[in-house]
């Protein structure tokens, strides 16, 4: 297949499918790999393989913005693992001012989050054991120290749990100093391991399941008489009623109480605080939609409420702008973020594609495999909708020929403003006819010249399908639903690293 592009050959690579593809610089392919990072073998490549790219793109760029990326990825994108990889890195690489300090700070955001980055890097130094933690960066015990003063006993003791590092060790080895007698107090009860043992739902549901019943009717009775005292109580956090909608429905709690657990579902305040990721509502969707109880068709619109309310903010078009959204369904899409996780990359792009369609007024939306189809779904449902696509995927096969949206564009000659793929972008041509994206894009913009084309990539290989430097096209990279916060600047004249540089350390 012989190309006519403007791009340098020097540019030029193969993406996993031996596709032609353009390789993305330093900072940009540093950005795509760690917002899409679980740091879980994905299709394409293993854990421990994309774990050594990211060392090796930390050391190609500046500091400054592996430790702003660092903070963006905490705390823009709500991710937990990937931020506290990159100032461990950081840490082995930059010396000689507080910057590591400060990032770490800045990161820790839960209690827990001390012990698992003293883990990685416990991890990241080949060492074993916690006696093998005497040797701590500076930078890092420092940055340590300011992140134990946020925290209060409760929220110690609430992730005080067994791991490669204990809370307990983690103290000794930082040496956080005290500033007034209860925080001494505080860190004497570390010391000893005597932290009050905080109430919450998991410590509750595990005392009530080591007790004994006289029949399987009385532990039925029990467990449905905690639920509803737990929901009553107001200490169930956001993410613990979604991950337990199905516990919940299935010890049938009164009505009263489901309607207590639908209300904050879809409180506005509460799904602003709750910052979770789109999918997961998603994941809470599917998870009690087959259950067979008169209460599952109001928590399912509690749900639909709370994912509108969680894109209140996402900026989408009018009238006059025309939209192409579409999702990519092949293979390669069709693999779990994580080994433990239900969701699949497949799953995030069609959630951020139908929250798009949401917001949009003039919109046309489908998936591409083997073919591209157009899908008309009502702009009012997101979940629903998500599920109507999954159960529609085979209609255009496996295989990832995202070229044929364009085409299908230029062939109709309809000229969109916007035309936005939602894929991990290996994309390459399995029809046996000739046709690239990037030969397609350029013969479009000849037809509509101030279209734009924005590639949401999900799964960050490194590699972008068509070169990002000419006609109009843009990288987004990411699984929230900040992603469009990202599209904002760039239709203002940003860029997608603009987010990141902006972030103040």
């Amino acid at each position: 297949m012989r190309f006519n592009f403007l791009a340098s050959k020097k540019q030029q690579t193969t993406n996993h499918e031996e596709a032609l593809a353009w390789k993305m610089g330093p900072a940009a392919e540093l950005y795509a790999v760690v917002v899409t990072a679980s740091l879980s073998d994905t299709f394409y490549e293993g854990a421990d393989k994309r774990l050594e790219r990211i060392r090796t793109l930390i050391a190609l760029n500046e500091p400054l913005f592996v430790a702003k990326l660092a903070v963006y990825a905490r705390t823009q994108m709500h991710l937990r693992s990937i931020p506290l990889v990159l100032v461990v890195e950081l840490a082995k690489l930059h010396r000689g001012d507080s910057l590591v300090s400060r990032t770490v700070a800045a990161v820790v955001q839960r209690a827990d989050e001390i012990t698992e980055l003293l883990a990685y890097y416990q991890l990241s130094n080949g060492r074993s054991g916690t006696k093998k933690l005497n040797r701590l960066s500076k930078q890092l015990q420092k940055g340590l120290a300011m992140a134990f003063a946020k925290f209060d006993e409760y929220q110690f003791a609430k992730y005080n749990r067994d791991g490669a590092v204990k809370l307990r060790d983690a103290l000794f080895l930082v040496h956080p100093a005290s500033t007034s007698e209860s925080q001494q107090a505080l860190w004497d009860k570390i010391a000893a391991n005597a932290l009050a043992t905080p109430y919450t739902w998991e410590t509750e549901l595990s005392a009530l399941g080591q007790q004994s019943y006289a029949s399987a009717e009385a532990k039925a009775a029990a467990f449905r008489a905690k639920w509803e005292e737990l929901i009553d109580s107001g200490k169930l956090g956001y993410m613990a009623l979604l991950r337990n909608l199905r516990n919940i429905l299935e010890t049938e709690v009164s009505g009263t109480h489901v309607q207590k657990v639908c209300a904050y579902l879809a409180n506005e305040r509460a799904v602003a605080n709750s910052k979770q990721l789109p999918f997961r509502f998603l994941a809470a969707y599917r998870e009690i939609l087959q259950l067979q109880s008169g209460f599952t068709s109001q928590v399912l619109t509690a749900l639909e409420d709370a994912v509108q309310l969680s894109s209140r903010n996402l900026q989408g078009f009018g009238d006059e702008t025309k939209v192409v959204v579409a999702c990519d369904v092949s293979g390669s899409m069709q693999q779990p973020i994580s080994k433990k996780s239900k969701v699949l990359y497949y799953d995030i792009g069609l959630m951020l594609g139908m929250l798009l369609q949401n917001r949009c007024s003039n919109i046309v939306t489908g998936m591409f495999g083997d073919t591209w189809k157009v899908i008309n779904l009502p702009r009012r449902s997101v979940l629903s909708n998500v599920q109507e696509f999954y159960r529609r995927e085979g209609e255009v096969g496996y295989s990832t020929n995202g070229f044929l949206v364009i085409r299908d564009l230029l062939n109709r000659r309809v000229k969109a403003d916007k035309v936005m793929l939602f894929t991990d972008c290996q994309l390459w041509n399995s029809t046996g006819m000739v046709g690239h994206i990037a030969e397609e894009w350029k013969a479009y913009k000849r037809i509509a010249p101030g279209a734009r084309l924005y590639l949401f990539d999900l799964a960050g290989h490194g590699q972008a399908p068509i070169d990002l430097k000419n006609g109009d096209v843009f990288l987004i990279a990411g699984w929230s639903d900040k992603v469009f916060a990202v599209l904002e600047a760039i239709e203002a004249g940003g860029s997608a690293l603009a987010a990141i540089e902006a972030v103040a350390l």
